[in-house]
């Protein structure tokens, strides 16, 4: 009977164990958000701005001809903003650069579950657009800030990681109110930089 009653309580356990058993989905971290504060960008670029002291300005390397393009890189959150600068004149005109930020904007919409863009003026009289995606995008916010004769910067906030972006979701939310001041803040220089 003592050998017997140890394999019944076995075979009670195993029969009362359900087959259709799920692992529970991965939580998600938290992520402690600093306060935003911000440094002003000046120095040897035909436009300034307000940026995140939580972001490092870098040259951008994709295009090294393009000295005024820079990224702001947000290292402790694994993006960067891509910023970059065209001058308008007879070669570069205004109505292909908007053209052009639209389409790179519009090349999302496969995987995008929608886009939603606005058209803003700034404090400093500057005409802005203001485009955020959701879905699995790799880019959820872009923008252009222009005065429409000479000047015109557009950025793109891109992440590092393959995460899904509900994870994501307050760092994002984090870098827009980043942007939304950067925008806020641009101004462009009336003279020519020098740049050697």
């Amino acid at each position: 009977m003592k050998k017997i009653m140890p394999l019944v309580l076995l075979a009670l356990g195993l029969s009362s164990c359900e087959s259709n058993w799920l692992p529970k989905p991965p939580g998600y971290n938290r992520i402690d958000l600093p306060r935003h504060e911000y440094n002003y960008l000046e120095e040897g670029y035909p436009y300034s701005f307000d940026f995140s002291t939580h972001s490092t300005v870098e040259a951008d390397s994709f295009n090294l001809e393009e000295k005024d393009w820079i990224n702001l890189n947000y290292k402790e959150f694994g993006a960067k903003v891509h910023l970059t600068y065209k001058k308008i004149d007879q070669s570069t005109d205004f109505k292909t650069l908007s053209n052009d930020a639209f389409s790179l904007t519009a090349k999302h919409q496969i995987k995008a579950y929608g886009i939603e863009e606005a058209i803003l003026l700034t404090p400093n009289g500057y005409s802005a657009v203001v485009a955020e995606l959701t879905g699995e995008v790799p880019t959820q916010f872009q923008f252009f800030v222009t005065d429409s004769t000479s000047h015109f910067l557009r950025g793109a906030v891109y992440f590092n990681t393959a995460l899904k972006n509900d994870s994501l979701a307050p760092i994002i939310e984090y870098i827009k109110i980043d942007m939304a001041h950067l925008i806020n803040s641009v101004n462009f220089e009336k003279k020519e930089v020098n740049k050697n």
